[in-house]
């Protein structure tokens, strides 16, 4: 009995810490936004970069804390002469050949969203991400499931055009390349509003283009 009491005050103090206290490698990130800098905490880093479980915790510009997100493979890459050292580490944009998080006004409301990298679970194992909308009225971040499939299901993350107001994306499926924009309706979530079909598959590449114009497709077939 005296032994397991023993154990218990020995480890007790240590599981109030939660997963981040064991292997885990400590970074920050202050140039991804203009009003947040970020931590970031991953249990695994090797040469060129770093992989595995992850928390990302966000804070404004004064260091007050204000929301953190879970991911089950935090994965980003480093460019050259990464090596991973005890403490906290500030790494920049220029740094990284493969990102682990990005911010951007998604949905076009006016404020800033953010995007976790969960793994590389995308065509052809490219990068995939949790989108992360920023909620006006609850005053912090919310999934987006449509946002996540557009950032997981496809060629990385989406593009944002804020001229426009479009995301695109692009896939692959051997010698056929596809891009495709999206339109954010409020209330309705995203519309596709173009897409483009590349097919290398013969010498001659044939190429369609749909586009909705007043809610219908016009097509266009051509070859290179």
């Amino acid at each position: 009995m005296t032994n397991i009491y023993f154990i218990y005050r020995l480890l007790s103090p240590l599981a109030l810490l939660g997963p981040l206290c064991f292997g885990q490698h400590h970074f920050e990130i202050k140039d991804a936004s203009p009003k947040y800098n970020a931590e970031i905490m991953v249990e695994e880093c090797v040469d060129d970069g770093c992989r595995g479980k992850g928390t990302v915790i966000l804070f404004d510009k004064n260091g007050n804390k204000k929301q953190s997100f879970q991911s089950p493979d935090l994965r980003f890459y480093f460019k050259e002469n990464f090596k991973p050292f005890k403490g906290i580490m500030t790494i920049t944009h220029e740094m990284l050949r493969d990102e682990p998080l990005y911010f951007g006004d998604f949905n076009f409301d006016g404020t800033e969203d953010v995007a976790v990298r969960n793994g590389s679970g995308g065509n052809y194992g490219s990068p995939s991400y949790d989108v992360y909308v920023f909620n006006s009225t609850k005053m912090q971040f919310v999934p987006s499931a449509e946002l996540t499939e557009l950032a997981s299901g496809y060629q990385g993350m989406f593009g944002v055009d804020e001229k426009n107001k479009r995301l695109s994306t692009f896939a692959r499926s051997g010698p056929v390349y596809y891009t495709y924009e999206y339109e954010v309706v409020p209330r309705k979530g995203i519309v596709l509003v173009y897409e483009k079909i590349e097919d290398h598959t013969h010498e001659v590449v044939k190429i369609t283009v749909k586009k909705k114009v007043n809610n219908k497709w016009i097509v266009k077939k051509t070859t290179e």
